[in-house]
């Protein structure tokens, strides 16, 4: 266990490890991306209610999702960097903050595309999408954090405790439509029970969701391979990498 955790501490380690896995996922990722999104786009059949309108979820949606994850990936970053103070999470939770900026911009666009034919209006300030846009600030202060200090120790501390004092803010995005009246639609996929959506829909979108974690984690991968470029360039074992 130990040893994992070492070797995920580990700059060479991790830049060998990104090497090998991105040509690898980026082909399966935008192969699943393009089937993902003309199954659902345009061969999952049309909602009784909404029409066709409704097929935004298969953006919306597994943007959301992965956007609350990557958060937590981001704070788990920031935590390892405050009590082990290994440097290479510094880089992760970096890479990470534009990732989950995106994801969370992408799922309030779309949702607001979405509301407006069901709604009636672009944006409301209900619980879950407020909650989300506090989710996008969050993701920005990181980025703005890392810029803001020229002293990137201070700036890296100063980002793990933001990310962390975030946290809170996850499971009130999760259970805003339970805990207050809310606009937004309950969860239409359950682990427990059935499911809120049809399979034929719900296909789709779970692939879709699974895609978008693959995509999150090869923009992820990216991220840290150009951020160890930059902040190991005069490294002998980087040297030694890029000429073979």
């Amino acid at each position: 266990m130990w040893r994992i955790i070492h070797q995920f501490g580990s700059p060479p380690w991790v830049y060998r490890f990104c090497d090998k896995v991105i040509p690898w996922l980026m082909p399966i990722t935008i192969g699943a991306l393009l089937v993902g999104s003309v199954w659902g786009l345009l061969f999952a059949p049309t909602d009784y209610k909404q029409g066709d309108s409704y097929r935004i979820i298969y953006i919306h949606v597994p943007a959301a999702v992965v956007a609350l994850a990557g958060y937590y990936v981001m704070a788990l970053a920031g935590l390892v960097s405050l009590v082990w103070r290994v440097k290479l999470a510094d880089t992760a939770m970096r890479a990470a903050a534009p990732i989950g900026a995106a994801y969370t911009a992408i799922a309030l666009i779309t949702g607001a595309i979405w509301g407006k034919p069901t709604w009636g209006a672009w944006w409301v300030w209900d619980a879950r999408i407020t909650s989300m846009l506090i989710l996008f600030f969050l993701y920005v202060g990181v980025i703005a954090l890392f810029e803001a200090y020229e002293n990137k120790t201070v700036a890296a501390r100063a980002c793990a405790i933001l990310s962390l004092v975030g946290t809170v803010n996850i499971p009130i995005i999760y259970k805003s439509v339970d805990w207050w009246y809310s606009l937004h639609q309950p969860a239409s996929i359950k682990f427990t029970g059935s499911s809120a959506i049809d399979a034929s829909m719900l296909y789709p979108l779970l692939g879709m969701i699974i895609t978008f974690y693959a995509l999150f984690a090869l923009l992820m991968m990216l991220n840290l391979k150009q951020s160890l470029t930059e902040e190991y360039a005069q490294s002998a074992w980087l040297n030694k990498r890029l000429a073979a």
